[in-house]
Parts: structure tokens; sequence; C-alpha cells
């Protein structure tokens, strides 16, 4: 059996496709899978032991984004079961141009149109329920072996125990706290803890603003891997921590896999939605305040009190309670 799953662009949510993936295998044993999305996503998902092939997905680069999708179905043919976890025009015209005969999306103007089973599914609830409803997945079966967040990507191991920060957040900077108030959780704990600092290529100056103000405050034992990570070596260094700190980010999620002891820090974002799924080691901070959550990328009020009033002392003493 083939199945071709459209994975999401962004990383934690590619990250919260993974149980429904997993019950998915568990229904076919026998299938083959083929992924098709972003850079970040595919390099995470790509190690599944039933993924027979992974596409980076670069039609939107083309000047007709539409004949680029229709070559690439085309190129990679028919399918027994076709999915999209993209709620996205071009990724239906893909299930659509690929002629498989059961496709699912989820409902809208366009897979209703396009598309053989496109459920209306509510988006009241944790992002990875939606996404077990959008495979089909038989209710009873996933009750019964609800699955973790999973990556195929062996953790690393420390000598010592260790501390990440990661301050960085792709969505945007509304969702992002403050490189000083990330230093100063970290140094309270650097006795217990070497302290790894995250980040993408986009974040490397905050990232330095954390090693500077790190070094203000005498701390040494610490490493600064901002921008000098593959999205392999990210995963396993943060499998290897012995507690992280974060925004709602793709690493996030990646500790969540791993089951990795985290605190993390909401602001415009709902945590009901895009938590973390499963870490029983988990810790949620947030100050509540009336336009939160906004979901917006950049705080549209100007003032970003939801991060702002969100001290080093919450976060600290979140960490202690866990």
């Amino acid at each position: 059996m083939k199945i071709l799953i459209i994975l999401p662009n962004w990383l934690g949510d590619a990250i919260m496709t993974t149980p429904a993936i997993e019950l998915l295998a568990q229904q076919y044993p026998q299938a083959k899978f083929t992924f098709i999305g972003s850079y970040l996503s595919i390099e995470a998902l790509k190690h599944h032991p039933q993924c027979e092939k992974a596409i980076i997905d670069e039609t939107k680069k083309a000047k007709s984004r539409m004949l680029a999708t229709y070559k690439l179905a085309k190129e990679i043919g028919q399918f027994d079961l076709a999915l999209t976890f993209r709620n996205q025009i071009h990724s239906s015209l893909l299930l659509r141009f690929t002629k498989t005969v059961i496709s699912l999306a989820k409902s809208s103007w366009h897979s209703q149109f396009l598309l053989s089973h496109t459920p209306i599914i509510s988006n009241q609830q944790h992002l990875v329920k939606q996404y077990i409803e959008l495979a089909m997945i038989n209710e009873d079966s996933y009750n019964k072996n609800m699955p973790n967040l999973t990556i195929h990507i062996k953790s690393k191991k420390f000598e010592k125990p260790m501390l990440g920060i990661n301050a960085g957040a792709t969505y945007g900077s509304a969702k992002r706290w403050y490189p000083e108030k990330f230093a100063e959780v970290a140094s309270h704990f650097s006795d217990k803890f070497d302290i790894i600092i995250f980040g993408g290529p986009s974040e490397v100056s905050m990232a330095q603003e954390i090693e500077d103000n790190l070094k203000l405050k005498g701390v040494e034992n610490y490493t600064n891997l901002a921008g000098k990570t593959d999205v392999n070596q990210l995963c396993a260094n943060i499998g290897g921590l012995s507690l992280l700190i974060t925004n709602d980010s793709g690493p996030m999620h990646i500790a969540a896999a791993y089951q990795v002891p985290t605190v993390a820090i909401f602001g415009p974002t709902k945590d009901k939605e895009t938590s973390q799924w499963k870490n029983e080691k988990s810790s949620i901070v947030k100050f509540d305040i009336d336009c939160a959550p906004c979901m917006k990328r950049e705080c549209p009020l100007g003032h970003h009190k939801c991060m702002k009033n969100v001290t080093a002392e919450m976060v600290i003493e979140a960490i202690k309670s866990l």
C-alpha cells in the first residue's frame, strides 16, 4: 500500500502530525509513505521507518505554481491513499492531480470541490487531535493507544545535565520572550546545569544577546549553537537535554517528542491548541491579559504585555515545580 502525506510547513506543526502518522502506520503496517513538505518538516520526519520517499516541495518558487504542482503530481504518480495536513489550494490540487481515488483534506471550498473526503474538524481542540481526525483514524483505536509525538532521530548523550535555552520563534516577534530574561533564568540554574543556547540562522543576534548577558553574570559553562545546527543536530541535542526553557516553537515540540522536562512561555498563542503533547514533565508560564491570545505575529497594540509581564521569577518557580 502506498500513502502520500503532505506535511505542514512549520517545524512544530509537522511534529504534531506524528501521532496521526504513527496511527496510520499501525493501521497499515505494510504501507510505504511518501512525505512532501518544507525543508524543515522533511528533515525532521524523513527518518520514519515506513518512509519510502521524502520530497521537498519547491513548487512555490516556480513561475507557475499550478504547473509545477501538476508536474510534481505526475512525477510521483498515483497512491492508494493521499492526505494533506495543509489547508491550502495547491495541496488539494496536488492530491487531485495524482488521480488518487481516496484523498483527504480538512473541509474548505477547494478541498470539497477537488477531493473525495473532506471532514469538518473543530479547531477548538489540540492540533494533534485535529490531525488525527483528519487522517480518519477510528476513534476507538486512538483512544486506547494515543501515541506521543515521535521523531526517529537518536538523541545525543551528554556527560553532564544540560539546560537548553530557545529564545526564538519563527512565526513572529510576538511569541518571543526576552533574551535578558532567558539569561537571568539560565544564570540562576548554572550551578546545576551546563547551558546550550539554540537558535536558527535568523536568531543568531538574539542568541548572542543571551550569551552577552550570561557573561555579564559571570556564567561561563555555556555553548552557543545558534545558526550552527541542522535539523538532525537540533533534534539530537534537544533530545539529550535535562531541561528546556522555550517559547511556543518548533523546538518546544521536539522536546515533547523526547519527553524532555520543559517550561514553555506562552503569550499571543493558544496553549490549549499548541502546547506540548503528552509530555508529563511540562509546565506553561503565561500572564493572563484581556487581549491574549491574539494570534498575531507582532503585538497589534504595541505594548507586548503578554510577554513583558512574564518575569524571570515566574519561570524559575515553574522550573522548581517540575
